[in-house]
């Protein structure tokens, strides 16, 4: 287990715009925020095609276009390819243009039987922009603590936001 960590944070160890808020040995809190030229449904509905900005190399089948999100409470983040399928979390909370919360542990933390909550707040500034903030907190227990996991899960998120905050320039 300790070997796929250190493989993780080499293929993935590039520089986080993630802060992260605490890490323990049953847990970590990281939190990520930009501010973007595009107005405030601009920015939630380009968060909404995740297909289009995440990653592609963090997904379970390759192709990040085979992902959705289903914008209601209950409803799937997934990524359905042909008859293969992956539940990445499950939506818990919507305000619609505000704020959408998720449950449940990306990738790699599913095996490992971790569980996390996750939001995406959208919020309009002084100025016209908007600012998004993504929170993801992570529980469970792993053998050796899940301290050494705050820096990867931080490291992939910051991919992700980069990816969404791209997406927005066009906008």
């Amino acid at each position: 287990m300790k070997q796929l960590f250190i493989i993780l944070i080499t293929l993935f160890g590039l520089s986080a715009n993630a802060k992260i808020l605490d890490k323990a040995k049953d847990g970590f809190t990281l939190e990520i925020s930009f501010e973007t030229k595009a107005d405030i449904k601009t920015a939630y509905n380009q968060f909404l095609n995740v297909g289009d900005w995440w990653n592609n190399e963090h997904t379970w089948f390759g192709d990040a276009s085979k992902m959705y999100i289903e914008p209601s409470v209950n409803g799937c983040f997934c990524e359905i390819d042909g008859e293969k399928q992956a539940l990445h979390m499950t939506v818990s909370y919507v305000d619609p243009y505000k704020e959408m919360r998720m449950i449940g542990g990306l990738g790699p933390l599913q095996g490992l039987g971790l569980h996390g909550g996750m939001s995406w707040k959208f919020e309009e500034q002084e100025n016209g922009n908007t600012k998004v903030t993504h929170r993801y907190q992570v529980t469970g227990y792993m053998q050796g603590g899940l301290e050494g996991l705050a820096d990867i899960v931080d490291s992939v998120q910051a991919i992700q936001m980069k990816g969404l905050e791209k997406a927005l320039l066009k906008h």
